[in-house]
């Protein structure tokens, strides 16, 4: 009686196991429920197996939780998994599941730094992001700056415009630091690179002109004539008189006109009233702008005036120059 016993148990267990072991295989292959092209799913720190199977079959998309809890410990997956923001394709299967999860391969969110752009309109870009975690909102820049471990610098034009990736929750303290060091290291490269008898002492200056250079520019093409052109003034001390430098100093009194009496207020950026180059940069330059600056097109000229299309008139006398100014600007 007993064999017969012992024999019809092992007959059902075996029945048993090959049932499970056939449910197993259907499950690892089994697409989950997944609506439209997928989902992004958001994984967080400290997540397990067990609560991550749970969380799925709540949302409808996992029908046998448990099965995933032992497909991961079969895969000794279990406790490999790491936290972040993923995007699950329709069509992902349990195992496939597992194998994202383990790979750490997490969705990235971009931000574009524009270069020309001042540091204000950098922090506007910064706290906008729903994808950065923030801890500057609402500090003065000489806080952020502290922060970022640079008392005492100006933030203007210290960060490197670019286009920027990184995962959900990176912190804009993180951020903002790594467009620093981009433009440290883009600064100090491209400053070993440059043409000898540059009348700039330092990386920093080269920053500066770079900034006046991006603001001044409408056409890509014209950077090195403009660079050039401030070049030469400078090396014969002559003021840069450039009206970019003039809004900047105006700040928020700037209503989009700049009349004579701007031309001569007192401020530190007045280029009209002040040789040399301005204290700090008026916004943030572009690669393009710090090759023209330290790579200045060859050329006589020391004038230019905007001629109402983007593009520029070049000057080597005054007297050409204002000819030019009659031409363009006042339509004599």
């Amino acid at each position: 009686m007993m064999q017969r016993l012992l024999g019809v148990l092992i007959i059902v267990t075996s029945l048993a196991t090959g049932w499970f072991m056939m449910e197993f295989d259907n499950f690892r292959g089994q697409a989950l429920k997944l609506s439209g092209e997928g989902i992004t799913y958001q994984l967080e720190p400290g997540t397990g197996v067990a609560t991550l199977a749970l969380d799925l079959q709540q949302r409808g998309i996992l029908d046998k939780p448990l099965l995933l809890r032992i497909l991961a410990r079969w895969n000794e997956q279990a406790h490999l998994i790491k936290a972040g923001e993923y995007w699950i394709p329709a069509g992902t299967t349990p195992e496939e599941l597992l194998a994202l999860l383990v790979s750490g391969k997490v969705t990235t969110h971009a931000l574009t730094l524009v270069e020309g752009w001042t540091f204000r309109q950098m922090m506007a870009a910064v706290n906008a992001s729903d994808a950065l975690t923030h801890l500057l909102e609402g500090l003065s820049d000489e806080a952020i700056m502290q922060r970022l471990g640079h008392a005492g610098e100006h933030p203007e034009g210290r960060f490197l415009s670019d286009t920027y990736h990184f995962p959900r929750g990176m912190t804009d303290l993180q951020f903002l630091q790594r467009a620093y060091d981009a433009m440290t290291r883009k600064l100090a490269q491209k400053w070993e690179q440059r043409e000898e008898g540059l009348p700039l002492m330092t990386p920093y200056e080269a920053q500066i002109l770079a900034s006046i250079v991006e603001k001044e520019t409408g056409l890509a093409s014209e950077r090195p004539t403009i660079a050039g052109v401030f070049i030469r003034r400078l090396r014969l001390g002559m003021k840069l008189q450039t009206d970019p430098t003039i809004i900047y100093g105006l700040g928020d009194a700037y209503d989009g006109n700049i009349r004579r009496s701007d031309l001569k207020k007192d401020t530190p950026y007045n280029t009209y009233l002040h040789k040399g180059l301005t204290p700090t940069p008026i916004c943030m330059p572009g690669e393009a702008a710090l090759d023209a600056v330290l790579h200045p097109a060859e050329s006589k000229s020391l004038y230019f005036v905007a001629k109402g299309d983007g593009s520029h008139y070049f000057s080597s006398t005054l007297k050409e120059h204002n000819r030019a100014v009659r031409k363009y600007q006042l339509k004599k």
